[in-house]
């Protein structure tokens, strides 16, 4: 087993209860397993406590900003294609996970009307539910939340930023042996800690240099519940990430865990555990073979910015004003969100296949 140096101190309750957890584990706790306690331990982890996380800009104490929060048209133009999928899939409600502050729900809300019966948040936070709540509470009972799927469900899947925030497995490769990177506790600071094991990532790693990666069993099993639970209906999920084939890339050495506060970016997630996001990029390749695997049918997997110009999302901007403009770019743009996020289509197994308007022009289905 090796260790990193230089580790750092244990302030906090947060800090104090994964220690606990390290010690009952034997002294060594994997990566995932570290990151879950990190983001959701209740009432201490990040998405467990009171941070305001969501927000467009560092002064509204916020830590990073997602697309709603940019312009509400994503939410809108999201919800064209909601209500196209409704209709092919005779189903009428929705169902949002990791909902964050709610405004990815109120666009939709606003945009389908009575066209959809209820609107399903599965969150587990339940300080963001709380704040949720209160930005929802003209809809009333029409909106629900739930902690954990029923053991059926019928209806249009969204989430916007969800797997990447899904805890991964680190897989190292030091002289050409595979490691996985899990965390310990030393001098009263936690240190990574590489174990030799089995694991591999799925796609085979050129070169014998050092390498560092990430395996996402958790997201492709939550994929794979979902098409287990849904019996009719479509999954859209929204993210950063890539194929496979670029995910493992042998440049891509250093894996793409990463941290936000403050709106501002870093590689270390051992240190001020509780005070900022970890997250890391999503394999989309793992994540269609999941759902295939399971029973759910790819409908479509592009970029964002070709997801949302299909659905619509410039239609009616003439009268728009230049800071509208400004947002909905960085929504499309090469070089903001348009490239490095991706979308991704599932139908429920067993059910006619159809042709979701996000994949109408630019499908990338063929570079899974």
């Amino acid at each position: 087993m090796t260790t990193t140096a230089n580790p750092p101190i244990l302030p906090t309750a947060l800090a104090a209860h994964i220690a606990g957890a390290i010690e009952a584990a034997g002294g060594w706790l994997g990566f995932d397993a570290f990151m879950a306690l990190a983001l959701y331990t209740p009432g201490l982890g990040y998405y467990a406590n009171d941070s305001r996380k969501f927000g467009l800009m560092p002064g509204t104490g916020s830590d990073f900003v997602t697309a709603p929060e940019l312009s509400p048209r994503f939410g809108q133009t999201l919800a064209r294609q909601a209500a196209q999928a409704l209709e092919a899939t005779g189903t009428a409600e929705v169902w949002e996970f990791g909902a964050g502050s709610g405004a990815l729900a109120l666009q939709v809300l606003d945009t389908l009307g009575d066209r959809l019966q209820r609107y399903t948040i599965v969150d587990l936070s339940g300080s963001l539910q709380a704040r949720q709540r209160e930005r929802l509470a003209a809809y009333g009972d029409k909106v629900q939340w739930a902690t954990e799927l029923p053991p059926k469900m019928r209806g249009v899947v969204l989430g916007n930023e969800v797997l990447d925030a899904m805890p991964v497995k680190l897989l190292s490769r030091l002289g050409g042996i595979w490691h996985e990177r899990g965390v310990v506790v030393h001098e009263g600071g936690f240190l990574y800690a590489d174990q030799r094991t089995d694991l591999r990532p799925p796609f085979e790693v050129e070169g014998a240099r050092d390498y560092l990666t990430e395996i996402h069993p958790q997201a492709e099993g939550f994929v794979a519940t979902l098409a287990d639970r849904l019996e009719a209906g479509a999954v859209f999920l929204l993210d950063y990430g890539f194929p496979e084939h670029e995910y493992y890339h042998p440049q891509r050495s250093m894996g793409t865990v990463m941290c936000h506060r403050g709106h501002l970016a870093d590689a270390d997630p051992l240190a001020d555990v509780g005070s900022k996001d970890i997250t890391a990029h999503v394999n989309f390749t793992g994540i269609a073979l999941a759902g295939q695997e399971a029973g759910l049918q790819v409908l479509g997997y592009t970029s964002q910015g070709r997801f949302l110009l299909n659905c619509g999302l410039v239609d009616g901007m003439e009268g728009a004003s230049l800071e509208q403009r400004v947002m909905v770019q960085k929504l499309i743009a090469e070089h903001e969100m348009g490239e490095l996020f991706k979308v991704i289509a599932f139908g429920a197994k067993g059910t006619a296949i159809w042709e979701p308007m996000g994949f109408a022009a630019g499908d990338r289905m063929h570079t899974l």
